[in-house]
């Protein structure tokens, strides 16, 4: 495979992740969005703020191409975690379009360099700081997948509503009561397990 068909296809991976952590969002309250569903406070538009944040810094800065957009959340006066949560001046659609216009500029860099290219992590131990846009790539597929795995269970538990994407939810077929009986059997399991 030449550079510009894995290019394609690793940025149609990447794409495919970033629309479905936006998905997540479609329909809920600004409450809901912004709601903290686990001890650490998980919120799904912290994950879209969050991954923004480090989309901009891998495609920006490591290959000299900064995002010309402040991120005030990373100052060093910020307050810790800031990229994981909003504050409530920070809208749900001031988020959803600076994680558009960081793709924007992502896809840009990855059009103008080639898998090879060369750049450097400043925040990662010096042996391992010298990276490939390839390397790049596969570290932001597997880091928005990660936080899409979040997202898809922090808005399992705000509504219940689950799945891969709008048209294809990649889950087995059955509706409520299917899954009620399936979380049952799976809790019996548990517990016949233990003993």
């Amino acid at each position: 495979m030449d550079d510009t068909a894995a290019k394609v296809q690793l940025v149609r991976y990447l794409q495919s992740v970033r629309e479905a952590l936006l998905w997540k969002l479609d329909g809920l309250s600004e409450y809901d969005v912004r709601r903290p569903m686990v001890p650490t406070g998980t919120n799904l538009l912290g994950l879209v703020k969050h991954v923004a944040s480090v989309e901009a810094g891998y495609f920006g800065e490591i290959f000299g191409r900064r995002f010309d957009e402040p991120l005030p959340w990373f100052d060093e006066r910020a307050e810790p975690n800031a990229d994981m949560w909003a504050d409530a001046d920070e809208s749900v659609a001031g988020i959803v379009a600076l994680y558009r216009r960081v793709w924007a500029h992502s896809d840009v860099t990855v059009e103008a360099l080639t898998l090879d290219s060369l750049g450097h992590v400043a925040w990662w131990p010096d042996d391992r700081s010298e990276v490939t846009l390839h390397q790049i790539l596969i570290h932001l597929i597997a880091e928005t997948n990660r936080h899409a795995g979040h997202a898809d269970l922090v808005r399992e538990l705000i509504d219940g509503a689950a799945g891969l994407r709008l048209g294809n939810d990649n889950l087995a077929p059955g509706d409520t009561a299917w899954w009620e009986a399936s979380r049952q059997k799976l809790e019996h399991t548990a517990r016949a397990a233990t003993g």
